[in-house]
């Protein structure tokens, strides 16, 4: 079984701080997904959300804000030895983005069997090197599904 140096409760504690983050996404009118980037030593070095209607643009999903924002606070692209942890499956932009600034894993809530990468399925094939990001799919699956179905059935409610 794949897991991170952090461990399984460590997981959840982390997962948990994305979920409050994307709880904060939907109280935006933002689809919920939230983030945190944690570096090699188990430090929190960013959260954040979606703001993908605020900034009318597809790059500001979750992750590539994280990504970004510590990748110039480090003044390095390289982010060797730092986990994601995000509420949804990173869709393929994303996963690019996460291979590339060499990440050492993700770990992702719930499956996006609509734009996800294919990662809890195993369909996908990693743009870089095989097995340069290791993938943990599932933790806290079952809070981040409840918050994304309760948005958008908010959302549907609301156009009728």
């Amino acid at each position: 079984m794949t897991m991170t140096p952090f461990g399984p409760d460590v997981d959840t504690r982390y997962m948990n701080v994305a979920l409050a983050q994307a709880r904060r996404a939907a109280r935006l009118g933002e689809v919920p997904v939230g983030a945190v980037l944690v570096d090699v030593a188990g430090v929190v070095v960013a959260r954040g959300y979606n703001l993908v209607e605020r900034y009318h643009t597809q790059c500001a999903h979750a992750e590539m804000r994280l990504i970004q924002r510590v990748s110039k606070q480090r003044g390095d692209w390289r982010l060797d030895g730092h986990w994601l942890y995000v509420t949804l499956e990173p869709c393929g932009m994303c996963m690019g983005l996460i291979v590339l600034s060499r990440l050492a894993g993700v770990v992702f809530g719930a499956s996006s069997p609509l734009f996800g990468y294919g990662l809890s399925t195993g369909s996908s094939s990693v743009p870089y090197r095989k097995g340069s990001v290791v993938v943990i799919a599932g933790v806290g699956a079952q809070e981040a599904t409840a918050l994304l179905k309760q948005f958008f059935q908010h959302q549907r409610k609301n156009k009728n």
